[in-house]
């Protein structure tokens, strides 16, 4: 037997093989579907700009007190005290400077590149609105302008927020 005959039998114990085991996994996959690593694709996620679902009737939040909008704005229960508006300071740096601007006056970086415009927090129609309503505007966003904080800030933490954009209009 020569090198030629050997290979020839090689090529064709390889095609013979490539063929079995391609027949043998297109049956079986009908059998047994294997699952791929879908990594993230499927999963409960929010989309950009998407509310969160409300709180479900009959449950209870997982922290702090449930906010019903029908239900009227809340109180503010923290005081605007020092320690309140350094707290909603340092959150306003990390959350929303990029598209209200270090003076909240709406002219962030991120400002330029949008289409609807952020509020400027330091105009007598935004200061002119109660303390509750500023929170639950924080709590769920204002739709495809500006998401919700609720999954990203605590209760005390919105209320510091709300603390801090009454002292940006303070001279």
């Amino acid at each position: 037997m020569n090198l030629i005959d050997l290979l020839k039998r090689l090529l064709l114990l390889a095609l013979v093989g490539s063929v079995l085991l391609g027949g043998l996994m297109l049956f079986t996959y009908d059998v047994v579907k294997i699952e791929w690593i879908s990594f993230m694709e499927i999963q409960p996620s929010y989309k950009p700009m998407e509310k969160p679902l409300p709180v479900a009737a009959r449950s209870i939040p997982v922290e702090g007190p449930a906010y019903v909008t029908g239900m009227g704005a809340p109180v503010n229960p923290v005081p605007a005290d020092e320690v309140s508006v350094q707290r909603g300071r340092l959150l306003f740096e990390i959350n929303c400077v990029q598209c209200h601007g270090a003076g909240g006056q709406g002219n962030g970086p991120i400002a330029a590149l949008i289409t609807n415009k952020p509020a400027n927090l330091t105009l007598q129609a935004t200061q002119s609105k109660s303390d509750g309503t500023l929170f639950l505007t924080i709590t769920n966003g204002v739709t495809g302008r500006m998401p919700a904080m609720n999954e990203n800030l605590t209760v005390r933490d919105r209320w510091d927020l709300v603390n801090f954009i009454r002292a940006l209009a303070q001279p």
